[in-house]
């Protein structure tokens, strides 16, 4: 599941932030690096507003946000982050809509999100710390230690081991917390991008005593279109109660001028689905809220449009996700719209209406508007 709005979407793409091969600024001296460091960060606000169905309450909060990070320069290779996010509460419609209780969506007002020290030479490169990772099931910041590995020609090889991990974006701010108990996961990644218009990405995760999976995602990318082709599996310890499980994705795509256009199938078995997967993080749903695109048998046909005009981005997402014994249907449609104010300052607001069949479930129909403002300096 992934907020097309404002969930700070973490980039590490190959060759990029903990993988780069190379320095962009040195320094002579442990003082000099500190001297010659980057300060970056944002300013936000943030709102939502939920209108419940099934009997369940509205919902909705405001949220303002800073955020401040400083990175050193590289000092022989070395070289060290530091990131910090404050948050303020603007008020909520029922009470631990924003914060107060486990469910709510701030577990804190504040949160290091980034502290690491990152050395690198050519070819090579290791973080180990708070860090924004962006694989396709661990993302969001985590303590790891991720080792990269770029020598070999037109190939990333990526290396990690994740203990804790939190969310925190403008809209929630979760607390550090353990993945698989206090013993992680393991991660492999491999991406591959020696044939033209091609990139293979082979993975296998392993969280010791709970599940093992792995996967191939394939891309294609032409002129005229792209194709992602995906298929994972998961052998589960039969000891924690779940069952082994898999899921497919397939999606054609393709950009012409301003527009931009999707379409896709995902699948998961009948057994075990894909929800044990997600547990560090997830790539393959497209949409805002997804409640059941990972549930066992479930079956998802998703179709979207995109179109730039006059500096406005403007996006549609619909699908329908049927899953069960009895073929319940979920169906979900996001608006999305952007506006680039100056260089520095964006406005974004997405509108979502999620329809839900089942009705003993904690899920609910929902319509619901998110809206933001943030300067990034």
């Amino acid at each position: 599941m992934k907020n097309l709005l404002s969930r700070n979407k973490i980039s590490l793409i190959a060759c990029g932030f903990i993988f780069s091969s190379s320095v962009a600024f040195s320094a002579d001296t442990i003082d000099s690096a500190f001297k010659e460091g980057k300060v970056s960060g944002s300013v936000a606000l943030y709102g939502e507003k939920h209108d419940n169905k099934d009997g369940v309450k509205d919902s909705g909060f405001g949220n303002g946000q800073a955020t401040v990070a400083f990175e050193t320069a590289s000092f022989y290779g070395f070289n060290a982050k530091a990131e910090f996010k404050g948050n303020l509460g603007l008020g909520q419609i029922e009470k631990y809509d924003r914060s107060g209780d486990a469910d709510s969506a701030f577990a804190n007002n504040s949160l290091m999100t980034e502290a690491y020290l990152k050395y690198a030479m050519e070819g090579f490169s290791i973080t180990a710390g708070r860090q924004a990772i962006d694989l396709e099931w661990l993302a969001d910041y985590n303590e790891a230690v991720v080792a990269a590995i770029t020598a070999i020609p037109d190939t990333t090889v990526v290396l990690g081991y994740s203990q804790r991990k939190a969310e925190s974006g403008i809209d929630l701010s979760e607390d550090f917390h353990d993945i698989n108990g206090n013993k992680g996961v393991y991660v492999l990644d491999v991406k591959y991008a020696g044939l033209e218009s091609v990139e293979f990405n082979p993975y296998v995760y392993s969280a010791p005593d709970a599940v093992d999976f792995y996967g191939l995602k394939t891309t294609i990318t032409t002129d005229y279109f792209g194709l992602i082709a995906h298929y994972a599996e998961s052998s589960v310890d039969k000891n924690n109660g779940y069952e082994d499980g898999s899921i497919g994705h397939l999606e054609l795509n393709t950009t012409i001028a301003d527009i931009s256009a999707a379409v896709g199938y995902i699948k998961t078995d009948k057994d075990g689905g894909a929800a044990i997967m997600t547990t560090a993080g997830d790539n393959i749903s497209p949409f805002d809220t997804g409640n059941r695109t990972y549930d066992p048998d479930a079956r998802t046909v998703y179709g979207s449009l995109g179109y730039t005009i006059a500096d406005v981005e403007l996006g549609a997402l619909y699908g329908v996700t049927t899953y069960g014994i009895d073929d319940s249907k979920e169906k979900e449609l996001n608006l999305t719209a952007s506006y680039p104010i100056t260089e520095s300052l964006t406005a974004a607001i997405l509108y979502g209406d999620v329809n839900e069949d089942a009705t003993d479930t904690e899920w609910h129909d929902d319509k619901y508007v998110l809206a933001s403002v943030e300067y990034t300096f």
